[in-house]
């Protein structure tokens, strides 16, 4: 009955993480979750006030339709000026988005036809890979290892492979391994893209999320990207607005076109309200992003010297809110977890479940506050391997 496509899809992780959890709740566990990556921290006040306000405004109740407000799109040039030094053209360069995920999902549809390559970074985000099987796409995966710092060797990547790529998506800082990249990197990306003739998708969702104070840079602000590429932003992680679904792309004026022209056949846009509360947390006082990064740096360090300190292999990130650990010795990740769970009560991400170069690896989000880091560790400290 159904689609030859949908079996060509996995279960979708996190969906099946969340049942998993929701199951043991039930059953009067005390559940840590530090599976699925959405943060506990609330909305900032001054940014759900907005939204209430808009919400309530009958001007913003009809069909938004398009590429979102013009003020928020203006809003967001802004932004990407004052952060990145990056210009963009708020009325041909930047679209809004129901979320990143809304449309990285859809950006294959505008740009591969069936039977075209589509470059993937393994371990992933899994909509990278289901967009590109709806899409009619060949996956065709890049290899994250540690030894390369987590970023793809775009040099094995095999001449055949290349000449059949309509698109490579990256993501940095990047989920799971929580690694970073440089500008190098970015350039040698740019050159490749050239040479071949494909586009890049940039994945920019934990831009904001960094520490040590070593901010990352933007894919657009490397010369030649956005001939070639877009980025996409969300404020799901930056301003804990992960129920609100708002986010945007932004870059090359023909791919975002490109994208809209799908959206316009799929949704009827972004709405208003909700645009309204992202102006406001965009163009406002940014001290509510400093105190989430101050938070989570405080999280990490607990978290990640605690493992440290009973014998796990594991390295501290520069960004994100994910710790990527090595499993304990002859474990795989689905045991290590599976155990973590069963002992414990405490709710990770399998690395393989991300991808195959995810093998060996648990991911675990820093979500919940930093008393239940410190329980969390202790729990595992308990745990016979």
């Amino acid at each position: 009955m159904l689609a030859d496509r949908i079996s060509k899809l996995p279960p979708y992780l996190f969906v099946e993480i969340d049942k998993k959890k929701k199951k043991l709740i039930d059953k009067g566990i005390d559940i840590i979750s530090l599976g699925v990556g959405d943060p506990d921290l609330p909305t900032p006040e001054h940014i759900i006030k907005s939204g209430q306000e808009s919400l309530s405004n009958p001007k913003y109740h009809q069909y938004p339709f398009g590429a979102g407000l013009k003020e928020f799109r203006e809003a967001i040039a802004v932004w990407y000026k004052t952060r990145f030094n990056v210009s963009l053209v708020p009325d041909s360069e930047i679209h809004s988005l129901i979320g990143s995920k809304e449309g990285i999902g859809h950006l294959p549809l505008a740009l591969v036809n069936p039977g075209d390559i589509v470059l993937i970074p393994d371990p992933g985000y899994p909509v990278y890979r289901s967009g590109t099987i709806f899409a009619g796409g060949e996956p065709h995966f890049m290899p994250l290892l540690e030894q390369n710092g987590f970023l793809p060797d775009l040099e094995s990547i095999s001449e055949d492979i290349l000449q059949r790529t309509k698109l490579m998506f990256i993501n940095y800082p990047n989920n799971p391994t929580a690694a970073t990249a440089n500008k190098d990197f970015f350039i040698k990306v740019v050159e490749l893209a050239v040479k071949y003739n494909f586009v890049v998708a940039h994945d920019a969702a934990y831009s904001e999320m960094y520490y040590d104070n070593t901010p990352p840079i933007s894919f657009l602000s490397v010369p030649g990207a956005k001939n070639i590429g877009i980025e996409f932003h969300s404020l799901s992680k930056t301003y804990n607005m992960t129920g609100w679904r708002i986010a945007w792309i932004c870059g090359n004026s023909e791919i975002v076109n490109g994208l809209s022209t799908v959206k316009d056949n799929y949704d009827s846009g972004a709405f208003s309200a909700i645009q309204k509360a992202a102006i406001t947390a965009i163009t406002g006082s940014q001290q509510c992003v400093e105190d989430m990064r101050k938070i989570y740096q405080e999280r990490r360090n607990v978290f990640v010297e605690g493992l440290q300190k009973i014998g796990w292999n594991v390295t501290m990130p520069k960004a994100t809110f994910y710790v990527w650990a090595h499993c304990p010795e002859k474990y795989t990740s689905a045991q290590t977890t599976e155990k973590i769970l069963s002992e414990t009560g405490i709710v990770c991400t399998p690395g393989n479940g991300m991808g195959n170069f995810g093998e060996g690896y648990v991911r675990f989000a820093l979500t919940v506050n930093k008393d239940r880091l410190i329980e969390s560790v202790e729990r595992i400290k308990k745990i016979k391997w």
